[in-house]
């Protein structure tokens, strides 16, 4: 999974709107116009995680970003093929269990890719 390093990356994704959330995690996602129900060998999904300061200070944020990066590699195969998400952090990702962020991001992925597939 390659990381969405730009700013203009970002935008692109959160501009679109769309999005699943639960109690900690808001997942935005864009999937290219005629690219969702096709997948490829070469298949490029790109991850970018927003942590604001609003979830606690640099060791916090830090501290959930590394687990952000741990489970989207352990969820990713349940995303669509060439998918860009903008994973966010809610100021409660901060106290919650790796065990609950863990079922989040996957009942999430699963969202994505089921919303993706309908459309």
């Amino acid at each position: 999974m390659e990381r969405l390093r730009s700013h203009r990356d970002f935008v692109a994704v959160l501009r679109r709107r769309r999005r699943v959330s639960d109690d900690d995690l808001v997942v935005h996602y864009l999937v290219p116009d005629g690219v969702g129900k096709v997948e490829t060998d070469g298949a490029s999904r790109r991850v970018g995680l927003a942590v604001s300061k609003a979830v606690g200070n640099a060791v916090t944020r830090n501290a959930v970003k590394r687990r952000f990066r741990v489970l989207a590699r352990r969820y990713e195969d349940e995303l669509p093929a060439h998918v860009s998400v903008v994973l966010r952090a809610k100021p409660s990702a901060a106290h919650a269990s790796f065990a609950s962020l863990d079922a989040q991001m996957a009942s999430l992925f699963r969202a994505v890719r089921h919303k993706t597939e309908r459309s």
